[in-house]
């Protein structure tokens, strides 16, 4: 007797499509009929037609979303901001809370094939890139990117590596910017009565595509000499790291930054040479004022960088002393290599991954081996702990915490006058050690030396959190967001702001700001916590409990025990007050 074989599964290479609508559960809440009908309305006159156009089709539908496929990433994408810009057509008469706004996530991967359903990680990944989306955006997977960039005129973020639940590997996620709709949200930000500046991405004109960290880490040098001047605004690093490859108009940059000037360029190394070039540009007329290249042996580097701020005040404040210009020259170190290894330490903990976090605390260590007097290193080292800490990545508690301290305790001895040693030591000593005084005494001075560091205004807004000043850290984090007013870790400084309306609570406010700050980010276990603990004490228990899930959902072993892991208040009134949020949202003990 001859058996049937099975029949052979069909696999394909696609670009995957999943969207949902926002806020589904609310909408339907408020009106169902309304927003089925809206919904039905949508999907026929908007999504449909697109889907159609550009080559793809509808797999299925999720009741409040749909899964679709194509065979082009390049028609994926397309299809994607179509649709999103007819559906905001369709709705922008509408009030914003019964408004219907889709998320979208676009992945590349190989999948299984049924009539009515596809299967497989790509699929999985495409709908937790999804899940990351903001309302009405489009984000895809690093896959996707390269596919269609030159191909199509639009603009992505970089959002960096993403760790998502069930799947094993990080996954990079870019961002689309619809520079449509941002010039309406996002209104030009008013210039300060003193002079601003951004510090763009340098172009790395080396051979080697792998020497990026280096032209990252001579802007990352420059943004750090130019903010020493207490009188001159410059715009964070996270900002302006916005723009890295894009073609950019100095005009908008200036708009959206609000600041005064510009300062572009490129870095060229090959073998023991380099050569810096940069221009400063007057971001209202367009004019340049300044341009010229530097050029000189790898052990003139720090030189070389001295030459380009010199020449960039000179020129923004022609009257300044030299004296003034030369106490704000810092040469980090005379060990090239240990400063090479800082820089690569520094591009790895960007990155926010368990495995690159690691990484990058290795590369410290080797640069603290080459230089045992690298306060900047030692102070990045124990930020590597503040990490591990905050992402519960800790294996052996008091070996880590022992280290971070000491780690910290370095940084802040030897980074006399570095501020980022003094910001990064400070926060861990408050962070794993509770030293709140001497934590608030060392990010202090550090903001003295440098009070143009967006990233120490807002963990210097956080540490008044965590020692009970709300009203300090609201100031703390308006100066951060005014320096770094596109930074991709927005959501942190939007959780400072949700946590500093708790502590004065002001419950409404604290859990709008939090949900900001999950829009931003949706895995922030501190700002979950924070709207669910708001929401119970003004007595909305749906939202608490729903909050509070979410929050169990990206860390199991949370309990109101361990809550001072997590949120490490000074006063026990505060810790209590959270922890009684978050027990009537849910929390076990």
């Amino acid at each position: 007797m001859v058996q049937d074989r099975p029949s052979r599964v069909e696999r394909r290479l696609a670009a995957i499509l999943a969207a949902d609508v926002a806020g589904y559960s609310r909408l339907m809440h408020g009106d169902e009929e309304a927003t089925h009908t809206k919904l039905a309305a949508l999907l026929t006159d908007a999504v449909s037609p697109a889907i159609a156009e550009h080559g793809g089709r509808i797999v299925k539908n999720t009741g409040d979303g749909f899964l679709a496929e194509f065979p082009s990433a390049v028609e994926a994408v397309r299809a994607a901001v179509q649709f999103q810009t007819r559906v905001k057509e369709l709705t922008s008469g509408e009030a914003e809370d019964k408004r219907i706004a889709f998320r979208i996530g676009v992945n590349i991967g190989d999948v299984i094939v049924e009539p009515h359903d596809i299967f497989g990680d790509g699929v999985n990944i495409a709908a937790r890139i999804e899940s990351i989306s903001e309302p009405g955006g489009i984000c895809v997977a690093s896959s996707v990117y390269d596919h269609v960039l030159g191909k199509i005129a639009v603009e992505f973020v970089d959002l960096g590596e993403q760790n998502f639940k069930n799947i094993a590997r990080p996954v990079r996620v870019f961002k689309f910017m619809d520079r449509g709709t941002t010039a309406i949200q996002r209104p030009a930000l008013a210039l300060l009565d003193r002079p601003s500046i951004a510090v763009l991405p340098f172009q790395n004109l080396s051979a080697d595509p792998e020497q990026e960290y280096f032209a990252d880490g001579i802007v990352e040098d420059i943004t750090m000499a130019l903010s020493r001047f207490p009188w001159l605004l410059v715009i964070a690093r996270n900002s302006s790291f916005t723009y890295k490859g894009r073609a950019v108009d100095v005009k908008q940059v200036g708009r959206e930054l609000g600041v005064r000037y510009v300062l572009e360029g490129s870095v060229r190394r090959a073998g023991n040479r380099i050569r810096i070039a940069g221009q400063l540009i007057d971001a209202g007329t367009g004019a340049h004022l300044w341009a010229d290249r530097f050029d000189g042996a790898l052990e003139d580097m720090f030189e070389l960088q001295d030459h380009v701020t010199s020449n960039v005040v000179a020129a923004i404040a022609p009257k300044l002393q030299r004296e003034e210009i030369k106490r704000a020259r810092r040469k980090p170190t005379e060990n090239l290599n240990a400063y090479d290894y800082y820089l690569r330490g520094l591009a790895k903990a960007r990155r926010w991954t368990r495995a690159s976090n690691r990484e990058a605390l290795q590369l410290f260590y080797k640069s603290i081996e080459l230089d045992p007097s690298l306060a900047i290193a030692y102070g990045m080292a124990a930020w590597c702990y503040v990490l591990l800490k905050a992402h519960h990545w800790m294996t052996d508690h008091v070996q880590e915490r022992t280290e971070a301290i000491r780690l910290a305790r370095k940084a802040v001895h030897l980074g006399e006058g570095d501020p980022v040693a003094l910001c990064m030591g400070g926060y861990t000593l408050a962070f794993i050690a509770h030293q709140y005084d001497d934590a608030a005494a060392f990010m202090d001075r550090g903001l003295a030396v440098s009070p143009n560091l967006a990233q120490t205004w807002s963990l210097s807004a956080w540490l008044r959190v965590w020692r009970g000043e709300p009203d300090l850290a609201l100031d703390h984090v308006a100066r951060a967001m005014r320096l770094s007013p596109l930074d991709p870790s927005m959501a942190g400084m939007h959780g400072a702001v949700a946590y500093a309306h708790f502590l004065a609570s002001r419950y409404d406010m604290a859990s709008s700001w939090a949900e900001k700050a999950m829009r931003d980010n949706p895995a922030s276990l501190l700002a979950i916590c924070v709207f669910a603990a708001s929401n119970a004490l003004a007595g909305r228990l749906e939202p608490a409990r729903t909050g509070m899930a979410q929050a169990l959902e990206c860390s199991p072993d949370l309990r109101a025990s361990n809550l001072k892991d997590l949120a490490p208040f000074r006063h026990a009134e505060d810790l209590a007050r959270f922890a009684n949020g978050l027990r009537k949202a849910g929390l076990p003990e």
